[in-house]
């Protein structure tokens, strides 16, 4: 996994090394290619993922909305971007 966010394999949220799943920061068909290309993925354990509390759980909107903008803000700094360039991009800002 290629990822401009994350260098280690491990929970991006807790550390964890186990039951480890791809996290597009940016989902949605055309953000996911997007993101995929961008490198804007991270490595997250099963529970925050997919667990009531994770990003795509009922109560995740709080740790989804974080992933967002610091994915955001990862790929302004690492592409030497706007939040215009990122807005026309992916769409929408996240700041």
């Amino acid at each position: 996994m290629r990822s401009i966010m994350q260098t280690r394999k491990e929970c991006y949220v807790c550390y964890d090394t186990s039951n480890l799943e791809i996290h597009h920061s940016l989902y949605g068909t055309a953000n996911r290619k997007l993101a995929e290309k961008d490198g804007l993925k991270v490595w997250l354990c099963a529970e925050h993922h997919r667990g009531d509390y994770g990003v795509h759980g009922k109560y995740g909107h709080t740790i989804d909305s974080l992933l967002k903008s610091e994915a955001q803000q990862i790929w302004m700094g690492h592409y030497n971007k706007t939040k215009e360039d990122f807005i026309s991009r992916y769409g929408r800002n996240y700041l």
